[in-house]
């Protein structure tokens, strides 16, 4: 078969692709707010999430972020956010540390419950149209937080066109359930596991 033969049938097969790509997206005619959920093993979860962000961003679009957990720690996106974009984003930090910092149950209680009522009051604002919940799961893994509430408000309460998105291990089955997008991140290879410290630019 000459090349001529092989970019002819390529290009046959893109038009098919493309014919049935274009009936399939005469169907999907509906908007909404979304609830994402970004979890698993593997790394990815608050990078997408962040990524998002900056997609919003760009598109105009006021957004905010809670971060459960992770605490005092000094992020990129949190210097990028704040220092760069504070208008088009707002950053809020409700936890002191991970759980084997603080090693405070109930102040990491007392934490989470601040910030999911600063995440409530940012999902309600009407000017808000996306809202990152960086590590809320793992907040809701040891039941920092009532998982029945959180669900309940984001399927009862939350704004039509207002898209939040949650990260961190463990989802539990509720909220996998009541999500319109999930996505597991699955872990392969990881350079901590040979040894390899926490890379900035890349980690945090």
């Amino acid at each position: 078969m000459t090349e001529d033969d092989l970019n002819t049938r390529h290009a046959e097969k893109m038009r098919r692709i493309k014919a049935a790509r274009d009936r399939m997206m005469e169907t999907k005619t509906e908007e909404k707010g979304l609830i994402m959920v970004h979890t698993g093993s593997g790394k990815g979860k608050s990078s997408s999430g962040f990524g998002m962000i900056l997609r919003c961003i760009g598109h105009g679009m006021p957004c905010a972020v809670v971060q459960f957990i992770k605490g005092t720690w000094v992020t990129g996106e949190a210097e990028m956010l704040r220092n760069r974009f504070a208008g088009e984003c707002r950053f809020f930090v409700s936890g002191e540390g991970f759980t084997w910092d603080t090693q405070d149950r109930e102040r990491d209680i007392a934490a989470a419950r601040r910030g999911w009522e600063i995440a409530q009051e940012q999902i309600l604002d009407p000017e808000i149209r996306f809202v990152l919940l960086d590590e809320i799961n793992i907040a809701l893994r040891y039941d920092y937080l009532d998982i029945d509430e959180v669900v309940d408000f984001l399927l009862t309460r939350k704004p039509q066109m207002t898209h939040v998105c949650l990260t961190g291990r463990n989802a539990k089955p509720e909220l996998i359930e009541a999500a319109d997008l999930v996505t597991e991140m699955t872990l392969l290879k990881h350079p901590f596991r040979d040894g390899i410290k926490a890379q900035k630019g890349v980690e945090f």
